[in-house]
């Protein structure tokens, strides 16, 4: 049997954080899928198929990682796509309450889908995408935050 992991967000964009959280949940799974976020509620900076192209850039190499988009519940993808593992992160205690109702709510819909909290590394746990965002638009040096095919992408993206 194989099992299956989410690792759902918006990833606009992604992150060293991201990367390191997609690595290891290799060791809870044997197959992890990388969900981009499909919600019209927000404005994301980039669209889900510049998301989905950095995503393979940056770890599209890994043969046990497959990365695609969805919009609805996370819980109907996870019955779509076999997955009994959802993985998200943890930067912070505020994190937290969010993502416990998230997992409760998921369980719910979902009753054999399991969450499982992952703490990102130490250098890494002050790191988001909207961080990311604002040092780029600024003009600062991303280049120890995201792969170098994201930081070609802010680069572009904030020169206009």
């Amino acid at each position: 049997m194989t099992r299956i992991a989410l690792y759902p967000g918006s990833f606009d964009p992604p992150t060293k954080g991201h990367e390191d959280l997609v690595r290891r949940s290799l060791a809870l799974a044997d197959q992890v899928i990388v969900a981009v976020a499909r919600n019209g509620a927000k404005q994301p900076l980039f669209s889900v198929e510049e998301r989905l192209g950095m995503l393979r850039d940056t770890i599209g190499g890994e043969g046990r990682v497959s990365i695609q988009s969805f919009d609805g519940l996370l819980a109907d993808f996870a019955k779509r796509v076999g997955a009994s593992i959802i993985v998200r992160g943890l930067r912070a205690v505020s994190d937290f309450e969010y993502e416990f109702q998230m997992a409760l709510m998921n369980r719910r819909l979902h009753p054999s889908l399991e969450t499982v909290f992952l703490v990102p590394a130490v250098d890494l746990t002050y790191l988001s995408s909207s961080l990311v965002r604002e040092v780029a638009r600024f003009g600062g040096d991303v280049g120890g935050l995201v792969h170098p095919a994201v930081a070609g992408a802010l680069a572009r993206r904030f020169s206009r």
